[in-house]
């Protein structure tokens, strides 16, 4: 008996992690193309097909399902700017390069409805709010690969220069949305390498 129930033990966790696989999966969607507060925990239940219980069993509230929304974003766009640095080890020009073709890519998706970061901090104007915060703690990371990269290229100021670079990552989504999708990879190139161009130290001896 004892034995049966140890083995069961993996399986349940198992089950209990799809169901929250689910509920998440919904939950993004729903919120990426409604927008956040337009979506209610009800209508997330019924995406997910679960019971009330089922879903606060998992979040406790909608607040707590929408960070994780955002979290996982997050994960996958750190993953993905570690494959592109690792790619283009040592070009930075290169990796910003490679950057601008990626958020290019993601602008002609059908369903792209602009930065989920950016649409999130519209949403929620209170700094102090888990949602807001979790729009932060990304928003800084970002800039501290910008920052890197141009440490890299040898920027005389890198912050500076890691907050033209967001600005223009920020411009490009917001114009993926509303207008030229097929503007975006070409044009962000150009403007990163200005930014790199522009903030590059002086040769020594110059």
């Amino acid at each position: 008996m004892g034995t049966r129930t140890a083995a069961a033990a993996p399986e349940q966790a198992a089950g209990r992690g799809r169901v929250r696989e689910r509920i998440l999966e919904a939950g993004s969607r729903l919120f990426y193309a409604d927008g956040i507060r337009a979506v209610s925990a009800d209508k997330v239940i019924a995406a997910a097909e679960v019971s009330k219980v089922t879903f606060y069993r998992h979040f406790r509230t909608k607040d707590d399902l929408v960070v994780a929304y955002l979290d996982a974003i997050a994960e996958e766009e750190r993953a993905q700017l570690a494959r592109l640095r690792t790619e283009d080890e040592g070009d930075p020009a290169a990796i910003l390069a490679a950057l601008a073709r990626v958020l290019g890519t993601v602008a002609r998706a059908p369903e792209f409805r602009g930065c989920a970061f950016v649409n999130a901090g519209a949403e929620y104007a209170d700094p102090a709010h888990p949602v807001r915060q979790a729009v932060a703690r990304h928003r800084a990371w970002y800039a501290d690969f910008f920052a890197d990269v141009a440490r890299e290229d040898g920027a005389d100021d890198p912050r500076a220069a890691a907050a033209e670079l967001m600005m223009l990552r920020d411009g490009a989504m917001v114009c993926g949305d509303v207008d030229d999708p097929h503007a975006v990879a070409p044009r962000l190139a150009s403007a990163f390498a200005a930014v790199l161009a522009a903030h590059r130290g002086a040769p020594a001896g110059a």
